[in-house]
């Protein structure tokens, strides 16, 4: 694991780059997670300065309408990227490629696929499934379970299961 702590123009670029090699609108919480928690490429408290500075800069824009914004790469980030992409240094480009390869899918399930439950009052609990696409949420979801065992394990199972689930509820109501 290679980091470039304290050069915010070459952490810019790291940024810049797991944006063109994720291929996808990104959650904060899934860059902070995949840069900084899981690799330590970017120091955790420069990582959402970054973010601000480069989103000031329109090097990515938010993608959504409403909700936990995503953001994407926008074509002046990528100029950007290409223009000094050599100064990323070739040991840590091929580390971001990998792991990006290796994990890209577990990152968009775990931003498209949200799930939480809460107490209620009678003492039984609400589960709430959400299925984001980057635009608008595509399926939200409540259920009410009589306990918390229950709720836990529809909230640990809900991104492994809710493609599926929808699938279902889509199919019983369009026929």
């Amino acid at each position: 694991m290679l980091t470039v702590k304290g050069d915010s123009f070459v952490n810019k670029l790291i940024l810049l780059f797991v944006f063109d090699k994720m291929e996808v609108p990104l959650s904060e919480s899934t860059l902070l997670d995949m840069c900084s928690l899981s690799n330590g490429w970017i120091n955790y408290m420069d990582c959402k300065p970054l973010l601000s500075a480069m989103l000031d800069n329109a090097f990515i824009y938010n993608v959504t309408a409403s909700g936990d914004p995503l953001y994407s790469i926008t074509p002046d980030g990528r100029s950007c990227l290409a223009d000094f992409y050599v100064q990323i240094p070739s040991s840590l480009r091929e580390e971001i490629s990998k792991f990006v390869k290796n994990n890209r899918t577990k990152y968009r399930k775990r931003q498209e696929c949200v799930a939480d439950y809460y107490m209620n009052k009678d003492g039984t609990y609400t589960v709430y499934l959400k299925i984001i696409e980057p635009s608008q949420p595509l399926m939200e979801l409540k259920l009410v379970v009589p306990n918390r065992q229950t709720a836990k394990t529809i909230y640990r199972t809900w991104e492994e299961k809710a493609e599926s689930a929808y699938a279902t509820i889509y199919e019983s109501i369009v026929d």
